[in-house]
């Protein structure tokens, strides 16, 4: 990392010190944003290698340009380690986001006006499941399910088989951002496979989890699709993975459309259906992070995750804090604040920012407040896991985020907590620093 600092610092100082000033916030801060984590040195550097010069348009074997041969082995080696990891039958690793992989998913799978049912956008909704304001909800119809009622915090599935039964949709969604539980990915199949519909995944927020089998994978429930970024909770480069089963065959030749064909034609809806060449140094770091996680220190640090998430649900609850849920089946822990009086998500996140802990807000199923005002704050444990803090310093935290709610409104008890939270932080170093 040295080398490439001084580079930096020789050509542009202005940039350098943007980088040391980020580089030491993450170091004396803690990373409690559910989405956010730390890559590992190995994986940092494969992104900065001379792959970055390099165009590859097409597929191994099948490119455009020559002098292939090192891009060719690169990418075969990401496809291969993701299907193994995975447990699929293909893996497309060219999608450059978890956006772009939706809609290559949705613009070569489907008509357009194909029918598509999934979550509510009151519940647990994401940009690129149909919202309004983007242009794939002009495309396709959505029909939206939703939580049966807040007090199970369960999908309606008998609803859910009723809107298919009558609308016949093309594609099932099985999706959440900030749903602290398991879902019920045999019964989503189910419901699909009896109206003749995709069944896909939106995994964005647990992939690393089902890659270790800590969570239930929705490929081993007869799912047809499944995305996942990459880095999210995964440790790996800011990309995305489509992950498939059924037939794979030449990308070149356009596949009959069928459900069997779905592999094949996912890698023709990423190129050249919906985007262009790949950012190859990129493939590279996936493929690092990729055998990055098939190690068994990989499954401890996930298993970890899962422990220290409970271990901060259960003392919050001991201190009265109301959960979604009541539980965590995964690395989220989700404060709701819909009924204090004196504490919101707002005061909260500004509260555990001003002491040095980041976290972000999160909207509730039937939120009486807009998305930039909901009632909940979402905090998650992959980060700080990475930097093996453990139960009894979770513990610790969860003691000083309630310690800082109790004086929000007394800058200089925040600003000596906020001493507390560095010099815990620097006993727990980011990996690669």
């Amino acid at each position: 990392m040295t080398n490439f600092l001084q580079a930096i610092a020789a050509s542009d100082p202005d940039m350098y010190n943007l980088i040391i000033w980020e580089q030491q916030r993450q170091t004396t801060g803690m990373e409690f944003i559910a989405s956010e984590n730390y890559q590992s040195a190995a994986v940092l550097h494969a992104q900065s290698t001379v792959f970055a010069n390099k165009y590859a348009e097409w597929y191994p074997g099948k490119r455009y340009y020559w002098w292939q041969e090192r891009t060719d082995v690169m990418e075969s080696l990401a496809i291969k380690r993701a299907k193994k990891l995975f447990r699929s039958d293909h893996a497309n690793v060219q999608a450059l986001s978890g956006a772009a992989a939706n809609l290559c998913i949705y613009w070569w799978l489907l008509q357009p006006w194909d029918t598509i049912l999934w979550m509510d956008l009151t519940h647990w909704w994401h940009l690129t499941h149909g919202h309004p304001v983007t242009f794939i909800s002009k495309i396709f119809p959505f029909v939206r399910y939703g939580m049966s009622d807040i007090a199970t915090w369960r999908i309606d599935f008998d609803a859910m088989r009723a809107l298919a039964l009558e609308h016949k949709p093309a594609m099932i969604l099985a999706w959440f951002s900030a749903y602290p539980r398991e879902l019920d990915y045999e019964r989503f199949a189910e419901i699909a496979h009896e109206v003749g519909a995709i069944a896909m995944a939106d995994m964005s927020h647990i992939g690393w989890l089902i890659a270790w089998w800590v969570l239930k994978n929705p490929l081993d429930y007869w799912f047809h699709v499944m995305m996942t970024t990459t880095h999210k909770s995964l440790r790996w480069p800011r990309w995305a993975l489509i992950l498939s089963k059924g037939k794979v065959s030449n990308p070149l030749k356009k596949p009959e459309d069928t459900i069997e064909n779905i592999p094949t034609r996912l890698d023709r809806s990423v190129f050249p259906g919906t985007q262009w060449w790949p950012h190859m140094h990129t493939i590279a770091g996936i493929a690092v992070a990729l055998h990055e996680a098939a190690q068994p220190d990989f499954k401890e640090y996930a298993q970890q995750t899962l422990r220290n998430a409970s271990a901060m649900a259960d003392e919050f609850m001991c201190l009265s804090y109301s959960l979604v849920t009541w539980w965590t089946d995964n690395h989220m822990i989700i404060l709701d604040f819909s009924a204090d009086d004196t504490l919101n998500w707002s005061i909260a996140e500004k509260t555990l920012d001003a002491i040095g802990i980041s976290t972000s807000k999160s909207t509730i199923p039937d939120d009486p407040n807009p998305p930039f005002r909901p009632s909940w704050l979402r905090i998650g444990t992959p980060a700080m896991t990475t930097r093996w803090m453990k139960e009894d310093e979770i513990k610790i935290i969860v003691w000083l985020m309630h310690d800082a709610f109790q004086h929000c409104d007394n800058h200089d008890y925040l600003a000596w907590l906020k001493k507390e939270i560095t010099a815990l932080s620097l006993q727990f170093p980011v990996p690669w620093l």
